[in-house]
């Protein structure tokens, strides 16, 4: 792979995760960017624990050789007003801005499960034709704002939510306009939906902007099947883990994100118990791996 067009980056919620902040909750913030680029990465998304103001930031980043490539935008489309997330969306943008980023990622949270006590498979929201619609028009909107500001707009979608399949995936991306909607592309959250991660990258090369990298246990991924288990009882249970540790093919992945001339991030995602899984250890356990099958 081009070392001129991809970047690596990984994750903070492999150390402290924001969902479930007990998990790594005695992690530093110093912590965790120092062990990012020990392990060799060189690229970091924005963890709960990151300075707000950059001008804080960005020096504590720049001591490491770590810049941020992205940061998670919890969308409200169905369930608030668009003019009122556009501020918000706006001053995402602005921080964004200044710690150099071109990637703001998001996912329409409005009636999502992820952080609920509720079955990830058998609960999961179904959005109607005009739910559908009002998320498109809402981010076709947003998606203008932020390339006219530099940015690209991209939707990453997710279990619990109502955008996690590949068929969702595709309706949402056939409802949104081209130039303004990207998407992240998650290897971990497409196995997890019983989807193949392999042909999902396919159908939709021509629109990622941004990808994660995360790999799935698939024992853990059929308990919570069967036990109707939680999106964080998953989590805590260890259904995700980093490229190479787990079922993916990231071989294929690697190839098609290749041939297609990617170019962006690959980031590194794991969200794993701290205790269970050493942060450090994963991450060089990871960036070996990456290093071995793509030559990055």
């Amino acid at each position: 792979m081009n070392k001129d067009k991809i970047k690596l980056g990984i994750s903070p919620i492999d150390w402290t995760n924001d969902d479930l902040p007990a998990l790594g909750g005695d992690i530093t913030f110093e912590q965790c960017v120092s062990e990012m680029a020990l392990a060799g990465f060189s690229g970091s998304e924005v963890g709960n624990k990151y300075p707000k103001d950059p001008k804080i930031l960005k020096p504590m980043l720049d001591l490491r050789g770590l810049t941020i490539c992205n940061q998670w935008f919890s969308l409200f489309l169905t369930t608030k007003s668009l003019e009122d997330i556009i501020v918000d969306f706006n001053k995402q943008l602005d921080f964004l801005e200044e710690m150099g980023a071109n990637i703001i990622g998001l996912a329409e949270q409005g009636n999502s499960i992820q952080g609920l006590n509720k079955s990830i498979f058998d609960e999961k929201p179904i959005f109607d034709d005009s739910q559908w619609q009002v998320i498109a028009n809402g981010l076709n909107v947003l998606g203008k704002i932020a390339k006219e500001r530099g940015f690209k707009l991209a939707y990453h979608h997710h279990m619990g939510t109502a955008c996690q399949t590949i068929e969702e995936t595709k309706k949402l991306l056939d409802l949104t306009d081209e130039r303004y909607v990207f998407l992240i592309y998650d290897s971990g959250h497409f196995a997890f939906s019983n989807e193949d991660p392999v042909k999902a990258l396919n159908l939709f090369i021509d629109r990622v902007a941004h990808v994660h990298l995360k790999d799935i246990r698939a024992n853990i991924v059929e308990k919570v099947k069967k036990e109707k288990l939680s999106f964080l009882d998953a989590v805590r249970a260890g259904a995700f883990t980093i490229p190479g540790d787990g079922c993916i093919d990231f071989s294929s992945i690697f190839k098609i994100l290749d041939e297609n001339n990617y170019e962006g991030w690959m980031v590194v995602e794991a969200e794993q118990d701290p205790l269970k899984a050493n942060p450090l250890e994963y991450a060089i356990q990871a960036r070996k791996y990456i290093k071995e099958n793509t030559g990055l």
